[in-house]
């Protein structure tokens, strides 16, 4: 526990990001990655910082995964170049509502 509270007197909260999961949730629901967080929680607890990180590697990747989407977003972004290619040579032609040309409604 640090002397000052820095972060506090500065109005910075540098591990938000990492607690988010654990505070209390508006309507008592469980945050969205409080399964992730819980697992490698309970995989490092007692451990110490660098067997931890050894040990729980998996737990802790799935957790960045649900908190960032990174692999998620890098897979779409994959599926689109791809749509771009098959377009590009007549092979796909996107429906007409994917291409903002759809009957006006009523």
């Amino acid at each position: 526990m640090p002397f000052w509270g820095l972060q506090k007197q500065l109005g910075i909260d540098v591990d938000t990001f990492l607690l988010r999961q654990s505070m209390p949730q508006p309507h008592g629901q469980a945050a969205v990655c409080h399964a992730f967080e819980r697992e490698w929680v309970e995989c490092g607890h007692g451990l110490g910082q660098t067997r931890a990180r050894r040990e729980c590697q998996l737990e802790y990747e799935d957790f960045m995964e649900c908190m960032q989407r990174t692999k998620l977003t890098q897979r779409l972004r994959t599926i689109l170049e791809q749509r771009d290619r098959m377009i590009k040579q007549g092979k796909y032609t996107p429906p007409e509502h994917h291409m903002g040309k759809e009957e006006p409604r009523p």
